[in-house]
């Protein structure tokens, strides 16, 4: 099912330099800034090479976003560049030098979860973000069961679940981005950081906070509705979560629950239990195990071992587009939880694991061989 005609000029990462700034800039504008696996193992190249050059003190990484579609036409379906997507998640969660991501537009998990690993991270009013996975019959990857699972209360469960979009100032306010800047001020802010002839955190992190701003919340921000959202997600199945919000949206002034209620009802039963489980798992977990889980499930979803949720969710809601997937099982009750485990186990092959070290101290450094150790094709 792999795309013909592909034009890869389209959608490399495009570097730029100057002096001891490195600028990464992820063009392929036409799906929604999108990052499929060419842009990957670019831009996991490029990192390296500015991670081991001396002369590079600050890296900065603008735009990107997420393409469905690749898993489905098979541009993103080989283990390798599953591999590669992970292996660059941790690198950048570890990396030695100061980063800064600027996300002006809409941002889901994949790219979301590039550039919200960096050490700063700077969002925009434009910036539209979710976890969809659910209604795609996939579930919360590239490190967002160990993202996810650190939020306030249960506010995890409750995005993984229900695919809420927060803005740029709700991010901020929950920590998953660190400063929020408007739109009118990146030029400028921009042309500070190309200034620099600094990696050092204070300095970088009083750069940007020239042109931020202090967060608001807007009076209707689903974070005000935190104490809901945390009496609903705390329960202790998808099925008992649905019932708490179903009973929550029957009082007055509980009209918010409806669209969240139609997002629960029309997702993937197989994907709404597993992303469930996930996330609970993660808060027990280290970023390395989250992120070798996530990979063990996203491969068993893709080789339909219990399921093919995420190529029908694919087909039906970015394909076709025809809204109305036929998933299967169908309800969650026909979903059975001993077959929600097998997507958990570790892969029959041992060399297939993604191999990435356990430290949590960001101190790690692998030699040339070592550093690629473990992927598949090797």
């Amino acid at each position: 099912m792999a795309q013909e005609g592909r034009n890869i000029d389209e959608q490399v990462v495009v570097g730029e330099q100057k002096g001891s700034v490195e600028w990464a800039i992820l063009k392929r504008t036409r799906q929604l800034n999108t990052t499929a696996s060419e842009e990957v193992l670019k831009l996991a190249e490029d990192l390296e090479t500015w991670e081991k050059d001396d002369k590079t003190k600050l890296i900065v990484t603008q735009s990107a976003g997420d393409d469905v579609q690749m898993f489905y036409d098979g541009q993103f379906s080989s283990l390798n560049d599953i591999y590669t997507m992970y292996w660059l998640c941790y690198h950048i969660h570890t990396y030695k030098k100061t980063q800064v991501a600027i996300v002006d537009g809409i941002c889901n998990s994949g790219s979301a979860s590039l550039m919200f690993a960096m050490k700063f991270s700077v969002v925009t009013e434009k910036i539209d973000f979710a976890t969809l996975e659910a209604s795609l019959g996939f579930h919360t990857d590239c490190g967002f069961s160990y993202i996810h699972s650190r939020l306030p209360g249960h506010l995890g469960e409750f995005l993984a679940l229900t695919g809420t979009r927060l803005n740029g100032k709700e991010l901020v306010a929950v920590g998953m981005a660190t400063h929020f800047v408007p739109s009118a001020k990146l030029v400028d802010l921009v042309a500070r950081l190309w200034s620099l002839d600094s990696g050092d955190m204070d300095v970088v992190r009083s750069t940007i906070e020239e042109f931020s701003e202090k967060v608001e919340l807007d009076k209707d921000s689903i974070l005000n509705k935190l104490s809901i959202i945390d009496k609903c997600c705390s329960k202790e199945s998808v099925k008992q979560i649905i019932q708490e919000f179903e009973a929550e949206g029957s009082k007055e002034g509980n009209e918010w629950v409806t669209p969240i209620m139609g997002f629960l009802k029309q997702s993937s039963p197989t994907g709404l239990k597993i992303n469930l489980r996930s996330i609970r798992e993660g808060r027990k977990q280290t970023l390395a195990e989250c992120l070798k889980k996530e990979f063990r499930v996203s491969v068993n979803i893709l080789r339909g071992t219990i399921s093919n949720d995420a190529y029908e969710g694919a087909r039906a809601l970015t394909i076709d587009k025809d809204n109305r997937p036929g998933w299967n099982p169908a309800t969650l009750d026909e979903v059975d939880d001993e077959k929600i485990n097998l997507v958990f186990l570790p892969l029959e092959d041992d060399i297939i694991e993604l191999r990435i070290p356990e430290t949590e101290d960001n101190s790690w450094r692998f030699d040339d061989n070592d550093r690629w150790g473990g992927k598949y094709e090797t």
